[in-house]
């Protein structure tokens, strides 16, 4: 392919994804060559894909000393340079609810494009991620194993230790993300779009998370940067939003630490287009609780301890929601284990997550307990000792409703247990010895199936991971102890 000029090319595509003209070329050639060098005036590119030239000009910036080699350096210059196509968030938001009154899923799809072409949410990166379903006794579970995020290498850690510690923005899903150039400590949001909704009074946020772990991986954000909560009001919101938004589920992590995700200190939901293995998951006992004959609900198969609602009224939903909430708060059981205060220490909330179908609600509720002991210092109701070779931290609610989201160190580390069940030369790590040991007892392992196995394998350690985190165990006792709860709630 002939080679043309790069950055006369880069403004091309820039006016074919954005609101610029042809008039507008040479402010844009002007704000570009500020970023990368007026050397870069000269380069040339065999290349055409918007994404393909915006690397290109960052590999011509560190040549002219622009742009520093490090991976923090190259996501700030490359979300400047993605920013060109991108309208400010006014217009933005104009855009959405002008499109919204005509199509709500027309609106979501635009903006949802908006953050691929702009490179915030990261494509190519994502592509990397190795996944899997598994077989189970609850159906077929996911397997990720996250490769996306770009790791830092020992000068970029080491500039992050010794850098200011800022305070601004506050966290990584506070309003002030939009548009924050980054820093070594901090991801580029240069790029970054904010859509702004009403929920309850106050206005929320809609955004795409940059390294989705499945379909139109979004988040739902608070307008203050204030502590997770479960309460009634979580209840109300995750309804609403799964009717402002369709074709997406809607759920929040617990307000609990063990039992929470990566981010308790600012309010947040996450939601998408991905239907996970627990929606699948049938109701294996139906339940009728007293005073909301509106409300169909039952307990779910499922190795997590889950109650479903169903109804058309949503009101009912909330107010049956909120009294399971509030029973479970100050519920004990110590048969099996289940206590919810150790002197003033709350130990139970709730993983809820809702959707809409048709025209009827659906709520799950996942009953969380994030006790400790001297035999479980980790959680009790948290993986235990023996899997954590594999997942040893927290389950949250992508993990609870059936994706496991496993660390990238397994990649490497699971090509050692393969040459190590193969008979290979290998340097299979001490915590995966056992676990290797028991499935080479098991098979008879060959280069062709050894693949198929571990990802089996793999199936089974999540599943038993989920089985840990449950409250109410799958057994007979564990069984009759659920329905002691409920019944506590009210049953007919």
């Amino acid at each position: 392919m002939d080679k043309t000029n790069l950055i006369e090319n880069f403004i091309t595509q820039v006016i074919a994804h954005s609101d610029f003209t042809e008039l507008d070329r040479i402010y844009l050639r002007n704000r570009i060559l500020a970023l990368v060098g007026d050397e870069a005036r000269k380069a040339t590119t065999s290349k055409e894909g918007l994404l393909d030239l915006k690397g290109e000009l960052i590999q011509v910036a560190q040549i002219t000393g622009k742009c520093a080699k490090a991976n923090s350096a190259e996501d700030i210059l490359g979300a400047q340079l993605l920013n060109f196509i991108v309208p400010r968030p006014s217009v933005v938001n104009q855009k959405f609810w002008s499109t919204y009154k005509e199509s709500p899923q027309k609106a979501i799809a635009d903006f949802y494009q908006m953050g691929k072409d702009s490179n915030y949410i990261k494509t190519r990166a994502i592509a990397k991620n190795i996944y899997f379903t598994a077989a189970s006794k609850y159906g077929d579970l996911e397997i990720t194993i996250n490769l996306s995020k770009p790791e830092k290498d020992p000068k970029e850690i080491a500039a992050a230790k010794n850098a200011e510690v800022k305070s601004y923005p506050k966290c990584q899903l506070c309003m002030e993300n939009e548009g924050y150039l980054g820093h070594v400590n901090y991801p580029a949001r240069t790029n970054h779009r904010i859509i702004r909704f009403q929920l309850g009074n106050e206005t929320w946020g809609f955004q795409y998370s940059p390294y989705a772990y499945f379909n139109e991986h979004c988040i739902f954000l608070a307008p203050k940067h204030e502590p997770m909560v479960i309460n009634k009001q979580t209840f109300a919101n995750l309804l609403e939003i799964v009717a402002k938004f369709p074709g997406y589920f809607v759920g929040s992590n617990a307000d609990l630490p063990i039992v929470g995700g990566s981010i308790l200190s600012h309010e947040h939901y996450q939601g998408g287009k991905h239907r996970f293995p627990m929606e699948k998951a049938p109701i294996v006992k139906e339940l009728n609780f007293k005073g909301f004959d509106d409300v169909k609900a039952g307990i779910v198969k499922w190795p997590m301890s889950v109650i479903r609602l169903r109804g058309l009224n949503k009101n009912s939903l909330i107010k049956l929601a909120n009294k399971i909430l509030i029973n479970w708060h100050n519920y004990s059981d110590e048969k099996v284990t289940v206590r919810a205060f150790t002197d003033n220490t709350p130990h139970h909330t709730i993983t809820p997550i809702a959707r809409l179908h048709g025209q009827t609600y659906e709520l799950d509720l996942v009953l969380r307990d994030n006790q400790t002991s001297d035999k479980y210092p980790d959680g009790i109701f948290h993986p235990h000792a023996d899997v954590q070779h594999i997942k040893k931290e927290n389950i949250g609610l992508i993990e609870v409703m059936g994706l496991a989201v496993f660390p990238p160190r397994l990649k490497p580390e699971l090509l050692e247990v393969k040459k190590f069940l193969l008979d290979q030369p290998n340097r299979i790590a001490p915590i995966h010895l056992d676990w290797a040991n028991k499935i080479k007892s098991k098979y008879e392992i060959t280069s062709e199936n050894a693949d198929q196995i571990l990802q089996k394998e793999l199936g089974f350690i999540f599943a038993r991971v989920l089985e840990d985190a449950g409250v109410f165990k799958q057994t007979a006792d564990g069984k009759a102890a659920f329905m002691r709860f409920v019944k506590e709630v009210g049953l007919n």
